[in-house]
């Protein structure tokens, strides 16, 4: 298999330059990160895995599932299904080939099934919509486990930005469990937007009003980390330097929320130098702090 793609001086010199100024265009931002990572990704030739594309999970068009699984056959393999982000309104399983399909490849070249699905947004769906679409590609996934070697005890949800908002409904509250529970092994969260707010200071207010709706009473509520208990499943957070606004904070109150109900701290990971977008597009590079930390992770769900 080829080597996974250096990050060069040139593009890291990008990314400092910009990272202190990220909030002063976030959208611009996102979308060079984005163009420049996937043509790193580009940039090399990878060894070919088992994909197949656009299973439908439900009836509406954006509730479709990409698989990259091992080459090799296998069986009781873990799986990560993966949430891209978006702001509630925008976002797509596959921003361009290469992002956010590298997350999924990835696990499959490490002998772990990647699942990366599509979701309604809003204001077409809104508050619960996008947990309904979590909870059908899960129960998707459960049921297609065998065709794609998946042990169904291993089954991991992924999220970041609003996809994280997306996952940690599901993940943490129950009324949104089928009857037995999540069926989910653990919950990773990347830069994740887990509390709602239309606060003065966030940049993303109106964005977060299309899906919940303009009445902050009900917040608190519909905010994923609120559900947090002691019976939450097992979980990995990480963020970066950069980031969208109150990103850090979201993921700091769930970090602190877990450790308070149990009484120790999840696993987690604060990545220097790196932004809002490229805490994602790094991966399936050669820079393998965040990849080998969530493959601990599904390895030993803690």
């Amino acid at each position: 298999m080829s080597d996974a793609p250096e990050i060069t001086p040139e593009l890291r010199a990008f990314m400092a330059e910009i990272g202190p100024k990220w909030l002063s265009n976030t959208a611009g931002h996102v979308q060079m990160v984005t163009e420049r990572f996937s043509e790193l990704h580009r940039s090399v030739r990878r060894a070919p895995l088992a994909e197949s594309f656009n299973h439908a999970y439900g009836p509406h068009e954006r509730q479709r599932i990409d698989v990259h699984a091992p080459l090799e056959d296998g069986a009781d393999r873990a799986a990560v299904i993966f949430v891209h982000g978006g702001g509630f309104t925008d976002g797509h399983r596959a921003r361009t080939p290469e992002i956010y399909a590298n997350v999924s490849r990835y696990f499959a070249r490490h002998g772990i099934v990647g699942l990366n699905i599509g979701y309604r947004l809003a204001p077409e769906s809104v508050f619960p919509g996008g947990t309904e679409d979590i909870a059908a590609a899960v129960a998707w996934t459960h049921t297609h486990a065998a065709e794609f070697g998946i042990d169904p005890k291993r089954i991991f949800l992924m999220g970041h930005s609003a996809g994280g908002a997306h996952v940690a409904s599901y993940a943490y509250d129950t009324r949104f469990h089928p009857p037995g529970g999540p069926g989910l092994a653990g919950a990773i969260f990347l830069s994740s937007r887990v509390r709602a707010d239309n606060a003065p200071d966030n940049t993303n207010a109106r964005r977060v009003e299309a899906y919940y709706g303009t009445d902050p009473s009900v917040y608190d509520d519909v905010s994923g980390v609120t559900h947090v208990t002691e019976a939450a499943i097992p979980t990995f957070v990480a963020w970066s330097e950069f980031e969208n606004k109150l990103i850090d904070v979201y993921c700091a109150e769930l970090v602190s929320r877990l450790a308070q109900v149990r009484r120790r701290t999840p696993p987690m990971i604060y990545l220097p130098r790196h932004n809002h977008t490229s805490i994602v597009a790094h991966i399936d590079t050669a820079e393998d702090v965040l990849g080998a930390a969530l493959r601990e992770f599904v390895n030993d769900p803690r």
